[in-house]
C-alpha cells in the first residue's frame, strides 16, 4: 500500500466467498491485489533475447574468467580466449556472482537451495486454474503458490531460505522431507488437493544478501564495474525496473540508494526485506 499498489483488505468471510477452494479458518483477514499477475519466466527470456538482438545487442552463451586486480576493467575473457571489451561492465550473475568475485562477495551473497512442487488438480476441476485461483502468499508461514498454468499443475513452495547450494554441482532432485512438508500443507490449505498427484518438482536457488535487499553498486576497486544481484527470490520480476535503474546510474550518474550499497551487505544473514 505504501508503494501505491492497489490492494483490498478482505475479511476471512469475504476471502472464503471469493476463494472457497482455500481453507482459511484460522485467518482474520487478507490482502487481495486485483491487478496482480504471474510472469512466465522462460517465455519472457525467450522473448527478450531476440528483441535485444534486433536492437543491436550481441548474445553469447559462455563462461567468463573472473576479473582480477583493481583499476578500470578493460575486458573479460571467454574460455576460448576471446576478449569482450567495453567501457562499462554490469555483472548480474545471480547465484554465480560470488563465484565471479569470490574475495569480495564470497561471504556476502548466500545462494540457497529452494525446492518447488507442482501437483495435479482433479480432472475437470477449474477451481485451481486462473482466474478462479490467484497467485497467493501466506506471509507468516512463508509458503506461496500459483494456480495451474499451462497444465503444469498447482505450484507450491516454501519461501524460507533453504540450505546453502553450489549452483554448478548441486543435486537437482527434491528431498522427500520437503515433499512431505509441502503435501501436508497443501492438504490443509487446499482440501480438494489432499490426494493430488505430484506432477513435477524442481530445485532452484535464491541468491540472498544478508538483509534480503538488492545489491546494486560499483565495485570498490573498479569504478566501471557494476555489481547487480541479491535478488533473494524476487530478482526476476523486478528485472525491468532494475535494468532501468542501473542504466540511469551509468548514463546519468547520481548516487546509488544507500539500501542497495555494498556497505549494507553483511557477512551474517539477518533477513529484513521480504
Amino acid at each position: 500500500m505504501k508503494a501505491g499498489v492497489k490492494t483490498e483488505k478482505l475479511s476471512r468471510l469475504d476471502l472464503q466467498r471469493r476463494f472457497p477452494q482455500i481453507a482459511l479458518e484460522e485467518l482474520a483477514w487478507g490482502l487481495y491485489e486485483p491487478e496482480s499477475g504471474v510472469l512466465m519466466a522462460r517465455r519472457a527470456v525467450q522473448t527478450v533475447v531476440p528483441e535485444a538482438l534486433k536492437s543491436g545487442a550481441d548474445y553469447l552463451q559462455c563462461a567468463i574468467h573472473a576479473p582480477a586486480g583493481g583499476g578500470q576493467l578493460r575486458s573479460v575473457i571467454t574460455p576460448n580466449g576471446e576478449a569482450i571489451r567495453a567501457g562499462v561492465f554490469v555483472f548480474a550473475c545471480g547465484p554465480w556472482l560470488p563465484k565471479v568475485f569470490p574475495d569480495l562477495l564470497g561471504s556476502r551473497i548466500f545462494p540457497t537451495r529452494q525446492e518447488v512442487f507442482f501437483f495435479g488438480a482433479p480432472p475437470g476441476d477449474l477451481r485451481f486454474q486462473p482466474p478462479a485461483l490467484p497467485a497467493w502468499l501466506a506471509m507468516g508461514e512463508e509458503v506461496y503458490g500459483l494456480p495451474d498454468l499451462e497444465n503444469r499443475g498447482v505450484k507450491i513452495a516454501c519461501d524460507r531460505h533453504g540450505p546453502a547450494i553450489d549452483p554448478d554441482i548441486a543435486d537437482r532432485v527434491a528431498s522427500p522431507e520437503s515433499l512431505t512438508a509441502m503435501r501436508d500443507y497443501l492438504s490443509r490449505r487446499f482440501p480438494a488437493l489432499r490426494n493430488a498427484p505430484l506432477l513435477e518438482s524442481r530445485v532452484c536457488q535464491y541468491e540472498n544478501t544478508s538483509n534480503g535487499d538488492f545489491l546494486i553498486d560499483r565495485h570498490p576497486d573498479s569504478s566501471n564495474v557494476w555489481l547487480v544481484g541479491g535478488g533473494s527470490g524476487h530478482g526476476f520480476k523486478h528485472g525491468p525496473a532494475l535494468g532501468e535503474y542501473v542504466t540511469t546510474r551509468i548514463l546519468e550518474g547520481g548516487p546509488v540508494d544507500a539500501r542497495f550499497s555494498l556497505a549494507t551487505k553483511a557477512t551474517i544473514q539477518k533477513r529484513a526485506v521480504y
